[in-house]
């Protein structure tokens, strides 16, 4: 009894796991691409997950978006409400991550149940590829910003020169990780975690020290005003588990009889205790201190040792989610129909985000538009997740990776000209019922009505997700799923 408990392979259940192969050791480049991952090459245990989206949870943007909560009017104890309201979104990432033991294929590939092997084409090119690189170009902006003041403290100026060099050497180091892929993120992001978490304790001490634990805004939001900025922030928290639709790139690995209520257990709880805890220490912070320039504030109020050791932990937490964003952007690349390894396609997406790095940092205000766009991108990435997530409930998880993988057309997913209907309607219908809804970039009709209240979220995932269950609960591949389980 006592060596099956102590074997690292070790599945779900008690039943020892396969031994890790050679390939997918952390020191080699990780072999497959969007392919199927056979049950001789499954490994590890549920648990292992929380570590990877804790590292990609403990970082800059999340306290950004803290003490955002509390610069748009809110209360302490409000913001706190709405950061644990948010964040409950990643139930959703972790739904999604028992698709890929399940099937042994990533999202990417799991996605040809819900829109056919063409239509899942256009839904990797944008959903998937095109979001992955602004994202990877956005966190990369604000590594080297952090970087060059980091920089500047050596007493070296961070000219145009410097900065180009500071941006590759961010993004060298953020590809790596995706090159080699998924052994080397299961190894390294459990160290990274723990470095983290010690840096950011050191922040907690100091905010803590400072925070006015009574806050309160010195005009009072109230009514329709203040449900506005409620369900604005929310929406704000969530899009980042929103944002995570290809949370089985890197559960795929594991034994298809691991236990599912684990998965998502591991994986939400992973990225939530860390991502509630980063959001509301930005939250604390603001009612001590200017969070419009986070950066240059928070060195107020911190030990003026740790000041090199916190931007080097931002710069750290950063290439953390940069390189999940980057590993998913390659196999969303593969996706599309090019035919390209896994590690040339994530080299290039690396290239196209450093290149719009570069130019929306040293020429234009381009990363600002950037940034904007992805504002209302949330009216996609919604319906994205709730689709993904009803497709799973539909089918009991049962999916067939090597059917998945078949791209021909008489494969079970080629549907309609290889464009499932039903998940492009249902799609479409959500997207344009959340854009109606929408209050960022433009006022949508509803949310003028309502004034100025934003349910693009709810209402876009609700009308996706209820329309899709609507249009599949019939369909021959949901029925045969359901009758394998």
């Amino acid at each position: 009894m006592a060596s099956t408990i102590n074997d690292p392979n070790q599945a779900a259940g008690g039943a020892p796991g396969p031994v890790r192969p050679e390939a997918e050791r952390a020191g080699r480049i990780e072999a497959h691409g969007i392919d199927h991952i056979p049950d001789s090459e499954r490994h590890g245990r549920p648990r292992d997950l929380f570590a990877v989206w804790s590292a990609a949870n403990v970082n800059y943007l999340s306290l950004v978006v803290g003490g955002a909560l509390v610069l748009m009017g809110l209360s302490l104890w409000q913001a706190l409400a709405v950061i644990v309201i948010g964040n409950l979104f990643w139930l959703f990432t972790g739904l999604l991550a028992t698709s890929g033991p399940a099937a042994g294929a990533p999202s990417e590939v799991i996605t040809r149940a819900l829109y056919g092997v063409l239509g899942n084409r256009v839904n990797n090119a944008v959903g998937g590829w095109l979001v992955s690189v602004c994202y990877f170009a956005l966190n990369l902006a604000a590594a080297a910003t952090a970087a060059f003041a980091l920089v500047e403290q050596t007493g070296i100026t961070a000219n145009t020169g410097v900065k180009v060099v500071v941006i590759v050497v961010i993004a060298a180091l953020t590809l790596t990780i995706s090159v080699y892929g998924h052994g080397l993120i299961m190894k390294l992001y459990l160290p990274i975690t723990l470095v983290l978490t010690a840096a950011f304790a050191v922040v907690a001490v100091a905010v803590f020290g400072h925070a006015d634990f009574g806050y309160q805004p010195e005009a009072k939001l109230s009514g329709v005003q203040l449900w506005a900025v409620l369900i604005a922030g929310t929406t704000m928290i969530a899009s980042g588990p929103l944002s995570y639709t290809t949370s089985a790139d890197f559960s795929r690995y594991l034994p298809s009889g691991s236990s599912r209520k684990a998965i998502v257990g591991w994986t939400a709880l992973g990225a939530f205790v860390p991502s509630v805890i980063t959001c509301s220490l930005g939250a604390f912070a603001a009612t001590a201190v200017d969070m419009t320039d986070p950066q240059n504030a928070l060195q107020e109020i911190l030990p003026g040792w740790f000041s090199p050791l916190f931007l080097l932990a931002l710069v750290l937490g950063t290439i953390s989610i940069n390189a999940l964003t980057a590993y998913s952007a390659g196999l969303a690349l593969q996706a599309v129909g090019l035919r390209i390894r896994r590690t040339v396609s994530v080299l290039f997406d690396g290239a196209v985000a450093v290149a719009l790095t570069l130019y929306g940092l040293l020429v234009s205000n381009f990363l600002d538009t950037v940034s904007n766009a992805l504002q209302v991108i949330v009216v996609l990435i919604g319906p994205l997740m709730a689709v993904y997530a009803t497709d799973i409930v539909l089918r009991r998880c049962r999916y067939d990776g090597l059917a998945l993988g078949d791209e021909s057309t008489a494969g079970p997913f080629w549907y309609t000209g290889g464009v499932n209907r039903a998940g492009a309607l249902s799609l479409i219908t959500g997207v344009t019922a959340a854009a109606l809804c929408v209050n960022t970039l433009y006022t949508g009709p509803v949310a003028a009505a309502l004034d100025g209240v934003d349910l693009s979220l709810p209402v876009g995932m609700l009308v996706s997700a209820g329309l899709y269950a609507a249009l599949m609960r019939r369909d021959p591949t949901v029925l045969a799923a359901r009758a394998s389980a």
